[in-house]
């Protein structure tokens, strides 16, 4: 995307302030960057203060646009002529794991997209005789076909969980329309094979889920429970965040959505080989099956109290060939790390849009 050279001076100057916010932001929450840049601590501009994790209430008001197979619900933010910056939710969440991160990028210039994933929220298929498709090319699709609906050619894309596996698989196979990425817990592109693939009893006891899910009774299980299982997962997955009830129903109210049980359903009973996919997503699939490497620039974010299964980073590290960098945060951060850490992920995005600048 091109931008004035007024608005990119703006931007470095932006950029200059949100660097020396952060350092005294990360101190004031107790939030170190294990691998990172060394900030010198400056007072916090009032135009850039986020006022950290809850500090914000909504997202504004959401936009609808038909894109590829959806309607696509989502929020936005900044100035149309800002770098665009697509935040991509995962499971059990939605768009609010982005509501304190959403500010911070604005201030700095960013113009942000942050949809609801097919499944949640106000997103929602075209046509009732589409099927209900989880599989993560299926998803990814729905994000090409979201830029090209909003005419973004080339975003930075971030996320986590669900949403960092979409970010990867379109760095990787559509690396022309990927700026750069951040990517909570790595490298998350995997296949049906790897899914068949035993694990210690140790690792198989963190997706008790994915075995559930693949039973009768766990399907009706997750439609009759989905916030009571939901409220679990964020429980699990992050045992030092301490969010209030009035934080979980804000993002549950998400799960309403009819076609959430069925494309969370078959997203995991697909991983396992246990549900079929669509033969239209076949040649994706076999490309992903390959690992293909992430060319784009990449920075990868990884929480010191992830209760939910992940990589460790040093087994990916290789899957980034382009300019990388890897980043623990501290703190008690568990695996909703936008919204538990929303200067860290913001941080990350300033940078790695930073990385193919002279």
């Amino acid at each position: 995307m091109k931008v004035s050279k007024t608005f990119d001076n703006q931007h470095s100057l932006d950029r200059r302030c949100f660097l020396r916010a952060a350092a005294m932001t990360f101190a004031a929450a107790n939030c170190d960057l294990v691998a990172g840049d060394v900030f010198a601590g400056e007072a916090i501009p009032p135009s850039m203060a986020s006022g950290g994790p809850g500090a914000s209430v909504s997202l504004g008001p959401l936009k609808q646009i038909d894109a590829g197979l959806l309607n696509v619900g989502y929020a936005e933010a900044g100035p149309a002529h800002g770098i665009a910056v697509i935040l991509l939710h995962g499971w059990p969440y939605d768009i609010h794991s982005f509501v304190d991160v959403a500010p911070i990028l604005t201030s700095a210039g960013y113009r942000v997209i942050v949809p609801y994933l097919r499944g949640y929220g106000a997103t929602h298929f075209l046509s009732s005789e589409t099927f209900r498709n989880g599989q993560p090319s299926a998803v990814a699709l729905d994000i090409i076909a979201l830029m090209d609906a909003l005419k973004i050619q080339k975003p930075i894309i971030a996320g986590f969980d669900w949403g960092a596996r979409t970010a990867d698989i379109i760095a990787a196979l559509w690396p022309e329309r990927c700026k750069g990425i951040v990517s909570v817990s790595g490298y998350l592109i995997g296949s049906q094979e790897s899914g068949r693939i035993p694990l210690p009893p140790s690792a198989e006891l963190q997706w008790w889920y994915q075995f559930y899910f693949a039973t009768e009774r766990g399907r009706i299980g997750y439609e009759k429970y989905r916030r009571e299982f939901a409220k679990l997962i964020w429980q699990t997955a992050s045992p030092k965040w301490r969010f209030s009830d009035a934080t979980f129903d804000r993002s549950a109210a998400s799960f309403d959505n009819p076609d959430h049980a069925p494309i969370v359903i078959h997203n995991y009973r697909w991983r396992l080989g246990l549900a079929d996919g669509e033969a239209k997503y076949d040649d994706l699939e076999k490309r992903l099956a390959a690992g293909p490497v992430i060319t784009v620039p990449t920075i990868t974010l990884e929480g010191d109290a992830n209760g939910a299964p992940h990589p460790d980073p040093g087994s990916y590290a290789r899957k980034f060939s382009g300019k990388y960098s890897h980043r623990g945060v501290s703190g008690g951060v568990g695996h909703n790390l936008p919204q538990e850490a929303p200067q860290a992920f913001a941080k990350a995005i300033v940078d790695v849009d930073a990385f193919d600048r002279p």
